[in-house]
């Protein structure tokens, strides 16, 4: 590799770098230190390998310290295959992703951050956060890792176009020009717009011959067009079933949901928001219900109903209810690890179900008991109004996986282009699986982007 020149902001030249990384998340983080580390173990200087951060905002990882609603969870407990099945249910996105996590593996990624002074904790569910609870430790190590690394970072400095000649590649902002054999675009997606994912990396990959996937909302609050009841706003329904029905075509998703003042959140909507979306989109219309019973039949919850009347014939169906056990293991009915049904919940039950509110076990009718079984499998939500895209914790779509390639992050279009992170067409599920992916991409690309210069030269 030649020696090349260092960075200089300066009106009117062309500074240039071995390597310009655009975006300051991440994956463009990981990127950089990845690179500087990798041309390390090649015995490549820091003089003769130079690596260049643009970033948009005022300071990088702006979004990384919203993450998670300001707590970041950075990643998942688990093997490398772990997180492959449980966070990414698309087998293509497995697959495209499979080299990049086994590569950087979240065990990888943890020992990164130890070395760095952050300390994480595992909760029960496998999601893990630095044990400060504080989303900005992880950004200001991973800010420190880029000074340890000697990568100039260019903050406010918002890419307006790339183009490549003669195997240089030009990059243009505003009141600065730059050039560099290798670029790496970590732009995000176009979730939070506020911190900066506005599509700038999609219009450059772009204008380079790639084809984009319309970016479409995942891991976001999905609104109905009918509000919720005021009295259900903040009622959580612990691990119950969503499902979601349009065009002859249904998915479903397991975990806690959450009422909200215009539609729904939580785990569960959030999982599943990717494919309400594209419901909504194929056939113009998504119905939403809650399964209230997950892991049983309707059969054996009709055994249930049947069993209170042979034996609490007295008892009113609404009491019942309110000490009911909501989503019971399979096998029973008494256990209550998730809690009961919520109280707030339980007018509504019996009103969808119409059912008279005094009515007792011994004078429910067999029809209305049938009834009750459907709405306590098949709870209405409402009909879906929008996901909403900007609201998501990560978006769907972006460059598509086969123009780039998964071993090495490298475009199949351009030569020593790289992309990574949300920018790219997978979206994961909730639980610290879409920044592990962020991180491992970046981190490939870094390593991959110095291969090539070394091969270059």
């Amino acid at each position: 590799m030649k020696r090349t020149e260092s960075v200089k902001d300066t009106e009117g030249a062309a500074a240039h770098s071995s390597i310009l990384i655009i975006g300051g998340g991440a994956a463009g983080m990981a990127s950089a230190a990845s690179a500087r580390r990798a041309a390390e173990l090649a015995g490549i200087d820091r003089d003769a390998c130079t690596i260049t951060l643009l970033e948009r905002n005022p300071r990088p990882g702006t979004k990384l310290r919203l993450s998670g609603g300001g707590k970041c969870n950075v990643t998942h407990e688990g093997s490398p295959e772990e997180l492959l099945e449980k966070g990414f249910i698309r087998r293509n996105e497995q697959r495209f992703l499979r080299h990049a996590i086994y590569s950087f593996s979240s065990s990888d990624l943890l020992e990164l951050l130890h070395s760095l002074g952050v300390r994480t904790a595992a909760r029960a569910d496998g999601k893990i956060f630095p044990e400060s609870g504080d989303a900005s430790t992880v950004a200001l190590a991973f800010e420190e890792l880029q000074r340890l690394s000697s990568v100039a970072v260019r903050s406010s400095c918002r890419v307006r176009s790339v183009i490549q000649k003669d195997g240089v590649f030009h990059v243009r902002c505003a009141g600065a020009t730059y050039t560099s054999d290798a670029v790496i675009l970590a732009t995000g997606g176009v979730s939070y717009s506020q911190t900066g994912t506005t599509g700038d990396g999609l219009a450059i990959a772009r204008a380079f011959g790639h084809s984009v996937v319309e970016p479409s909302a995942a891991l976001s609050p999905v609104y109905t067009v009918k509000p919720p009841p005021e009295a259900l706003a903040g009622v959580a329904l612990r691990s119950a079933g969503l499902v979601a029905s349009g065009g002859g075509r249904s998915v479903e998703r397991r975990g806690d949901l959450l009422f909200t003042h215009r539609g729904f959140s939580g785990p569960a909507a959030l999982s599943l928001s990717r494919d309400i979306a594209e419901l909504l989109s194929e056939s113009g219309s998504c119905q939403l219900f809650a399964d209230l019973f997950p892991d049983h039949k309707p059969s054996e919850i009709e055994q249930l109903l049947l069993r209170q009347t042979r034996t609490n014939g007295a008892q009113m169906v609404r009491k019942f209810l309110q000490s009911c056990p909501i989503a019971p293991p399979e096998g029973t009915f008494g256990a209550a690890p998730h809690g009961t049904i919520p109280t707030a919940l339980v007018p509504y039950i019996m009103r969808y179900a119409s059912v008279d509110s005094e009515v007792t076990w011994s004078t429910l009718p067999k029809e209305d008991r049938q009834s009750l079984l459907a709405v306590l499998k098949r709870f209405p939500l409402g009909r879906v109004r929008e996901v909403v895209l900007d609201q998501g914790e990560v978006s769907a779509g972006g460059v598509s996986l086969g123009e780039v390639s998964p071993k090495t992050m490298q475009s199949r279009v351009v030569p020593n282009l790289f992309l990574c992170g949300e920018l790219l067409d997978y979206a994961g599920e909730i639980g610290g699986y879409n920044l592990q992916a962020a991180f491992s991409t970046g981190w490939l690309a870094g390593v991959h982007a110095v291969k090539s210069l070394a091969q270059k030269a």
